[in-house]
């Protein structure tokens, strides 16, 4: 007897490897994606739109996909963007691949002029979908921690919400205290990760675990047919140089698709219960997943407000990206 599907509603800010998230879970039959919200972060939130309409024009989408466009800027803080890794327009320079014709390979799309916010797509996604959905964000948790403030009531129907976000013990990639995604609005994850909604998170300490190499990625884009492996291989260009000048090694790491991988199979990871505040105040450390890492007794563990994962099967989950990914 085949599983019910696990309806999801994705959060993004595209973004390489949200790209490359959302790609994975609409090929992947265990999901179904009801909506998909876009919110500022790697790029401003109407370039992430534009992406994302980019990254569906791959494929078909499911029919009656709900899209939404979220916040334009951090709760209380100036946008701080991560073109430098993704390239100007977020998805590696698209613009400048062209076909033998010399057409565009990627042509830009028309979005709606105006679409629902995000607040308003997921509340739609809950009145239909009560206690059956989960929320995948892969970007800073602008939206939801608006969505806390305004009416928080219906996000209690949420069945869970697995979020990219933090580094527990390992040191960050945007500062060494902060990952990316909390540090661009460390306001709007303090507010989420207090709200009692139950959270997996998916940080540093896992998604730096699983990664490609420039000639892995190739041996996928030349494995495949269609466009999306193509794509993979277009993409990835500009952050694999950027890894290589910065880091000394051409690698991608799959941050964004490993949350989507948690929600397809939990056994991917191994998850423990913490009390995780994040610092807000302290500008050296700002964005900082503090962490309650002492003994569990049971009052420390009543009060933990987040499962995070800590290991990680990482073959497993490349095997999962590549065999999806690689497909027609």
């Amino acid at each position: 007897m085949t599983a019910p599907k696990q309806r999801v509603v994705i959060d993004t800010d595209p973004g390489v490897d949200d790209a490359l998230a959302i790609l994975l879970a609409l090929r992947s039959p265990e999901l179904e994606v009801v909506a998909i919200t876009t919110v500022c972060g790697n790029v401003p939130v109407e370039q992430a739109t534009q992406n994302l309409f980019r990254v569906l024009g791959l494929l078909k989408p499911p029919a009656g996909l709900l899209i939404g466009q979220g916040a334009a800027k951090p709760l209380r803080q100036p946008l701080q963007t991560a073109t430098q890794v993704h390239g100007a327009d977020g998805l590696g320079e698209l613009d400048s691949f062209r076909n033998q014709d010399g057409s565009p390979r990627y042509p830009r799309p028309k979005p709606p002029r105006t679409l629902p916010t995000a607040q308003e797509v997921w509340g739609e996604c809950l009145r239909r979908y009560p206690g059956e959905l989960t929320l995948i964000t892969l970007g800073p948790l602008t939206n939801l921690a608006i969505a806390l403030e305004t009416d928080p009531a219906p996000l209690r129907q949420l069945r869970s919400v697995i979020s990219m976000g933090g580094a527990i013990s390992v040191t960050g990639n945007v500062t060494p205290a902060a990952e990316f995604n909390i540090y661009v609005d460390p306001h709007a994850a303090q507010r989420v990760f207090q709200s009692g909604l139950p959270i997996t998170l998916v940080p540093l300490d896992v998604t730096t675990k699983v990664a490609l190499n420039r000639n892995e990625i190739q041996t996928l884009a030349t494995g495949g047919s269609g466009p999306v492996p193509r794509f993979v291989a277009d993409a990835t260009g500009q952050v694999l140089s950027y890894t290589e000048r910065v880091e000394g090694a051409p690698l991608f790491h799959l941050h964004d698709p490993l949350a989507v991988a948690v929600a397809i199979d939990p056994s991917l990871v191994q998850t423990v219960p913490f009390h995780v505040e994040v610092e807000t105040e302290d500008q050296a450390s700002m964005g900082k997943t503090r962490a309650d890492r002492g003994s569990l007794g049971r009052a420390q563990k009543a009060s933990s407000n987040i499962q995070a994962a800590l290991k990680v099967d990482a073959a497993r989950a490349l095997k999962l990206f590549t065999e999806r990914l690689s497909r027609k």
